[in-house]
């Protein structure tokens, strides 16, 4: 009995990437654009979208920006057919650039700090999947300074190098009730940290039309010194001590291809695919200082997928101090049927997004966007719990960014 409990309450995703956790709001102009960049060079997040297009950004700058996220999963439990909804907070994903380089020079150095994967949720008090979940707080932050060379007027050329720190709070209820009739909890926090790179090549043959391809590779994310703790009775307290964990999970490669289209002076249009290389993620394994009987190291299946996301949009210049944007795209799921969870209750999206842009004086900047994202309804049988319901997913994310030029 102590073994399948642990065995439930385990098995699901500590460190929860999934493209459902992939926060794509590294920029609010390209935000407001379907997330679309890798063809254009807007402004400094293209340290993130295509290092390549930085070295043909005029002058240097500075930029701040932060999305306001809010997001609410209902879920139909297919047994019981009770509806519950998630409480989550608002989460503050954040995004810093700068880029710089002497005026004559054919390179430019960048910087870029910013939150690629993330989640808050919360579940109801009892609700039928809180041996599974009953709270899960994500935090991602990449590092990435950046070198981008400009070969001649048309093309340029850049890499960077990425640093990703992450942090988790997972919380969950455990079927045991302690002495004052309470339930027992089980607890995980820890850090982590991987490295890897990102590459771009941005082409120009003429003023109405760009094009861009970036590579950015897989991080494997590596949780050292975890810690698991468990609120039990003490008689149970030496089956599920509390201790140390590691785990480990590949945050996938991305490659992205784009174009860009001038078909008027005062009109853009831009357009992305990305191939985002999810096959990587064939398992998850936790490995703890201590094992029991009942707690022992587990390796969980997830087989996620190769999947894509393709993304359109455009912006309309009204003036010298105002621009109008928007967009749309797609995002396939990584997520095979039988393996969605409570923690990642991923499907299909469509993303709608808009999103305006001032200039108040020639060396200052403010870009607002705002997205509506709609996940297509998912119903699914979990293999491993066998946990049955249908979900339901919307988040809504304004942000916006301050740009100094200088």
């Amino acid at each position: 009995m102590k073994k399948l409990l642990i065995g439930i309450c385990m098995l699901s995703p500590v460190w929860l990437f999934a493209q459902g956790f992939q926060v794509n709001l590294q920029g609010q102009k390209q935000q407001a654009m379907g997330a679309a960049g890798v063809a254009t060079n807007l402004d400094a997040a293209s340290v993130f979208y295509n290092p390549g297009s930085v070295s043909h950004l005029e002058g240097n700058s500075v930029s701040a920006g932060v999305s306001l996220t809010s997001g609410s999963t209902a879920f139909r439990d297919g047994n019981s057919q009770q509806q519950y909804h998630t409480i989550s907070p608002i989460s503050t994903p954040f995004t810093g650039y700068g880029v710089w380089g002497p005026k004559d020079s054919k390179f430019k150095f960048g910087m870029g700090i910013y939150t690629p994967f993330g989640s808050t949720i919360t579940y109801p008090n009892g609700w039928s999947g809180r041996y599974t979940i009953t709270e899960l707080k994500l935090l991602s932050v990449f590092f990435q300074p950046t070198v981008s060379y400009k070969i001649n007027d048309k093309l340029g050329i850049g890499a960077g190098f990425v640093y990703g720190y992450g942090h988790i709070e997972l919380s969950r209820d455990l079927p045991i009730a302690n002495s004052n009739g309470q339930t027992s909890t089980a607890n995980l926090t820890g850090t982590a940290g991987g490295m890897g790179y990102n590459l771009g090549v941005y082409y120009k043959p003429s003023d109405k039309l760009s094009f861009g391809i970036s590579y950015r590779s897989e991080v494997k994310m590596k949780l050292n010194n975890g810690t698991a703790t468990f609120n039990v009775p003490p008689s149970l307290a030496t089956s599920f001590p509390s201790g140390g964990f590691s785990a480990s999970i590949p945050l996938p490669q991305v490659l992205t291809v784009g174009v860009g289209v001038k078909p008027t002076e005062k009109l853009l249009l831009t357009f992305d695919a990305n191939f985002i290389g999810w096959s990587s993620y064939k398992s998850l394994a936790f490995d703890y200082d201590q094992n029991t009987s009942s707690l022992k190291d587990t390796e969980s299946p997830r087989n996620y997928k190769n999947t894509y996301a393709l993304r359109l949009g455009g912006q309309y210049t009204l003036s010298d101090k105002f621009q109008v944007r928007a967009g749309i795209n797609f995002e396939k799921t990584p997520i095979k049927d039988g393996y969605v969870t409570p923690e990642v209750p991923d499907a299909d999206r469509l993303n709608y997004t808009a999103g305006i842009g001032y200039k108040p004086i020639d060396k200052l900047s403010i870009d607002a966007s705002f997205s509506y994202i709609n996940f297509m309804k998912r119903t699914d049988t979990n293999i491993e719990t066998n946990m049955s319901g249908t979900y339901k997913t919307r988040i809504l994310v304004p942000g916006l960014s301050l740009t100094y030029n200088f």
